[in-house]
């Protein structure tokens, strides 16, 4: 009889399996999809826009911008994407919390649609203030999404592939970005006449999430721990697993559902008061600090100069901007299946040395290719090197930190932390990067080196490796890291159910 119940068991856990790649993909689509897809997008249509506010403002006052004010409204419309991801990053917690991860991200695509309809009618109102707003919107949207995206996944994995599966919101902000760069080509939609059409094609991804993300499971952990909701979390886990180890993983849950009773979710400021969380907090902020100054960010919104300095043909850049991106979303996928194997620990240390190593022959490329005639090319490929290796560890294991070194109630808190840094530090640096290009020439990446650098022996020295334990076991052992004198294990307290709205 065993033996004839054998066969049915296998379609059963590939069933399983495909729940999970579906949550995955339903989640990213509308996640970290849109923020790496409106992040590339804007690049294209530059000059198109920068026209059609001009003439916006001639139409009005009867008078041309001047130039200088050209490139303020131009930085603005640009700047006020980051400036809405800050807000998204605060609003993802309380989101998170009160609605739960699932319900979240539906809810994050009322920003979506608004933001498709102010793109979409632009041109045809007349009016550039509407392309600020909707750009605003879309950098909300992308900050709740970039939050909450990882969490959900994080909570929703086996612990054996937690970080492959949570490594997944790279690969889809890589694969937005090279989508981005493709459609915002001049043969798509990059041309004088579709730009409006291309950002409002941000509508497409909310669309598809909208119409597959209710037909799957909430996460595990915020049902029985938050909610306190055992027959969800079995029947999501049944969904998410099957039946094989299910009571194992059940009863991982009960002991950390049991751990959080008597606390209620961690207010952001919190985290820097509580001498328990200090080792969590430093490299949340240290590390969430290095990816935003490590130069990368710079190389997307700024490509087409950066191309330039490197002796690039104005004709070709736009093909070349395509390759920068397909590199990040190759390393990202190579890291997401190697990630359980060789830990978080060896992909963050060796991606930023690589960025050093790549970084350093590049500023000599450009300063050298007045010289000899075939540096340009050098410092091109040492471009695409230095994305590749941004894409082998930092790009996605620095998204995992909050979700590993955080327990469930503070982890809210600590998206919002991290998410809040990561828009500042995209903003000041989209701000400062063209003073930086001005002021130090062919030496613009030595700061973004020396951040580099930093990353790794931080990583080295500081950062515990979490692969394959439990979140028990990786809270228990930022314990003893946090306070070396004490033997024993955390104390723990807190309530039975946990419904808190609180943070």
């Amino acid at each position: 009889m065993e033996d004839e119940q054998e066969p049915p068991l296998q379609p059963r856990t590939q069933t399983q399996g495909r729940v999970l790649l579906q949550t995955i993909c339903a989640a990213g689509i509308g996640g970290t999809f849109q923020f790496g897809y409106n992040l590339s997008i804007i690049n294209a249509p530059t000059v198109h826009i920068q026209e059609f506010t001009n003439q916006t403002w001639q139409a009005r006052t009867g008078q041309p911008l001047p130039d200088h004010l050209i490139l303020i409204m131009w930085s603005l419309i640009v700047s006020l994407y980051p400036l809405g991801g800050l807000f998204g990053a605060l609003l993802a917690g309380p989101l998170a919390v009160m609605l739960g991860r699932k319900k979240s991200l539906l809810v994050n695509n009322v920003f979506v649609v608004a933001a498709a309809i102010l793109f979409g009618f632009s041109h045809r109102a007349g009016s550039f203030e509407m392309i600020m707003l909707g750009r605003l919107l879309m950098g909300v949207s992308a900050g709740v999404g970039m939050s909450i995206q990882p969490m959900y996944l994080g909570e929703s994995a086996p612990k054996e592939f937690r970080g492959a599966v949570t490594m997944t919101s790279a690969i889809f902000t890589a694969l937005g970005i090279v989508m981005g760069q493709v459609v915002g080509l001049r043969e798509l939609l990059g041309g004088r006449q579709a730009w409006p059409l291309l950002l409002a094609s941000c509508l497409v991804p909310g669309v598809l999430q909208l119409a597959s993300l209710p037909l799957l499971p909430e996460s595990p952990r915020y049902l029985l721990i938050d909610r306190g909701d055992t027959e969800a979390c079995l029947a999501a886990l049944r969904r998410l697993r099957g039946t094989e180890d299910l009571a194992a993983e059940l009863a991982e849950l009960e002991e950390e559902r049991a751990a959080c009773q008597g606390l209620r979710a961690w207010r952001p400021w919190e985290l820097f008061q509580d001498r328990s969380l200090r080792r969590q907090v430093v490299s949340l902020v240290v590390l969430g600090s290095a990816m935003e100054l490590c130069g990368n960010d710079s190389m997307y919104a700024y490509a087409s100069s950066v191309f330039g300095e490197a002796g690039v043909p104005l004709e070709k850049v736009q093909y070349a901007i395509i390759g920068t991106g397909c590199c990040e979303l190759l390393t990202a996928c190579i890291s997401c299946m190697v990630i359980e194997r060789v830990g978080r620990r060896v992909l963050l240390i060796g991606g930023y040395c690589l960025m050093t190593c790549w970084g350093s022959i590049f500023t000599a490329a450009l300063c050298l290719q007045s010289s000899f005639p075939w540096m340009p090319y050098l410092a091109m490929s040492c471009i695409f090197a230095f994305i590749l290796s941004f894409g082998i560890g930092p790009a996605g294991v620095t998204g995992i930190l909050a979700t590993e070194l955080f327990d469930q109630m503070a982890r809210p808190a600590a998206y919002m932390v991290c998410g809040a840094l990561m828009w500042i530090m995209l903003f000041l640096v989209g701000l400062g990067f063209p003073f930086i290009m001005e002021g130090l020439s062919y030496f613009l990446y030595v700061p973004f080196l020396v951040v580099c650098v930093c990353g790794a022996i931080y990583t080295g020295f500081f950062l515990p490796e979490t692969k394959g334990k439990t979140f028990l076991e990786i809270s228990e052992e930022l314990h003893r890291l946090n306070f070396p004198k004490r033997s024993q294990g955390p104390t723990w307290r807190g309530p039975k159910v946990i419904q808190s709205t609180e943070l």
